[in-house]
């Protein structure tokens, strides 16, 4: 019996939404960067203005350098602990379900609360550290306060992708470990680990490329302050397009963006192989 294979038209719907919600925006948005547009009247055409512009911008290296920092401590953060937490609540215990379920509230706020949440709590006078340094007050380390919070807020989804990868490792493969007298530790590392590599380059890709377009955790917490010790690209883009009503200059922002987040993608995807992927579970 011959297999039909399914009809090119069943990603219609797929290709029309993405079509419709991100190629055609993407479209006008490099448009807009060769103009200059207050927002409200019609863009003119200016040329590469805004592009010498950017390269000339010392706000807007600096404000990239920032959003480096962000993503890379994020991700030196948030990775071992989800991976870690992850590991440990795949086990069928009541307790760790009992907790993990407690540990994966975060998921259940909006970003808006939890920026507000810990604002309140790290306020100099009347937040839970009164007599503590100034968390979101001092340029040295505002940044790192917010990578933090953002850490607090995405760590339980990651632990959900670990969890679900740990969980699905073959149990064939600990009890030949066992059997051989491997410890806990020996298991992790030989046999944990390798099972999950794939879904480290996942967690990282969304990972990174998420601190890449923070926004809203940083606008509610600091506003880009002290001074401009938290001013991130993304955050910049912003205060340009709709505080200083420099559309046109803001729509180049974004496309560097959206460069850097697509070049990064590919660039971890290609490091770790992402694409010669092939399952490593029993049986396949």
């Amino acid at each position: 019996m011959s297999s039909q294979r399914p009809s090119a038209w069943y990603a219609a719907p797929a290709f029309a939404f993405f079509a419709l919600f991100a190629a055609l925006p993407m479209l006008l948005v490099i448009y807009l960067s060769f103009t200059a547009w207050d927002g409200l009247g019609s863009p003119a055409f200016n040329g590469g203005e805004n592009w010498a512009r950017l390269l000339d911008d010392a706000e807007a290296r600096a404000s990239v350098w920032r959003t480096l920092v962000l993503m890379v401590v994020s991700w030196l953060v948030q990775t071992p602990i989800a991976l870690l937490v992850g590991v440990w609540a795949a086990g069928k215990q009541r307790s760790r379900a009992v907790l993990s379920s407690i540990f994966f509230l975060p998921l259940l706020l909006s970003t808006a609360a939890i920026a507000l949440l810990w604002q309140a709590l790290l306020e100099p006078n009347f937040g839970a550290f009164v007599d503590g340094p100034l968390f979101l007050g001092d340029p040295d380390i505002a940044l790192y306060t917010v990578v933090l919070v953002i850490s607090w807020q995405f760590i339980p989804f990651h632990t959900l992708l670990y969890q679900g990868a740990a969980r699905a490792v073959p149990p064939s493969l600990y009890e030949a470990a066992t059997i051989d007298g491997a410890s806990r530790v020996s298991q992790f590392r030989h046999i944990t680990l390798p099972q999950l590599r794939y879904t480290v380059v996942t967690s990282s890709v969304l990972m990174l490329v998420g601190s890449l377009t923070t926004f809203d955790t940083v606008l509610i917490l600091t506003n880009g302050g002290p001074g401009t010790a938290t001013r991130i690209l993304p955050l910049h883009m912003y205060i340009t397009g709709f505080s200083g009503f420099e559309m046109g200059y803001a729509s180049t922002i974004a496309v560097v963006l959206v460069v850097l987040g697509t070049a990064l993608s590919l660039a971890v995807m290609r490091w770790s192989g992402f694409r010669q992927m092939s399952s490593q579970q029993e049986g396949s």
